[in-house]
């Protein structure tokens, strides 16, 4: 005569082995996990005037290899494009502005040079290649990041990035021109004749 506990004993180890199988064999549920801490270190005014933008490409190839067979153990390979947004114009911090009311006269100091004021860059790694005793390390990607940012530094300032520049900031001393002429005033800049002779 079989014993009321039996099935239930079956029907117990049947619903343990499942939910084993269901833990064991079923596919991981990896979930991401994120952490950050955002400070906020310094806020500076800033008088900077870009008047031109530039957008640069380019394929930069890092490579450290060695001799013959030794490049297979040893050798480091690295091909990326840069792509960058390089932003042109003045830094108006030094901008003087004297007004004479007898004479109705506002002194502008001398307009400063053109200058590159920012770098915007970002890098896609498409061929990486290490060798079977080297890997790349972090100072290899933060050395590949900084010469190729300064590659594209070398190349605007070759380029007519800067001419641009400059071209665009006659127009805005024309705005300022029409602005100050507008009140009945005149414009001069420090050691030239009024803007617009």
């Amino acid at each position: 005569m079989r014993s009321p506990i039996q099935p239930l004993l079956l029907i117990a180890a049947l619903l343990l082995g499942g939910w084993l199988s269901y833990r064991l064999f079923s596919k991981p549920h990896n979930q991401a996990q994120e952490s950050s801490t955002v400070l906020l270190e310094k806020i500076e005014a800033v008088t900077k005037l870009i008047t031109v933008e530039g957008h640069f490409s380019e394929i930069y190839d890092y490579s450290e290899n060695q001799e013959g067979w030794s490049s297979y153990f040893y050798g480091k390979k690295v091909l990326v494009r840069v792509q960058a947004t390089v932003s042109a114009g003045y830094d108006l911090n030094n901008l003087k502005f004297d007004a004479d009311e007898r004479t109705k006269t506002i002194v502008m100091s001398t307009w400063p040079e053109p200058k590159i004021l920012s770098i915007d860059h970002k890098l896609d790694y498409y061929d990486i290649s290490e060798g079977y005793f080297v890997d790349i390390t972090p100072q290899d990607y933060n050395r590949i990041n900084d010469r190729a940012k300064e590659l594209i530094r070398e190349s605007a300032l070759k380029s007519d990035l800067l001419n641009q520049a400059e071209t665009q900031a006659n127009s805005v001393r024309d705005i300022i021109r029409f602005m100050v002429e507008g009140t009945g005033w005149k414009l001069v800049e420090a050691g030239k004749p009024p803007l617009g002779q």
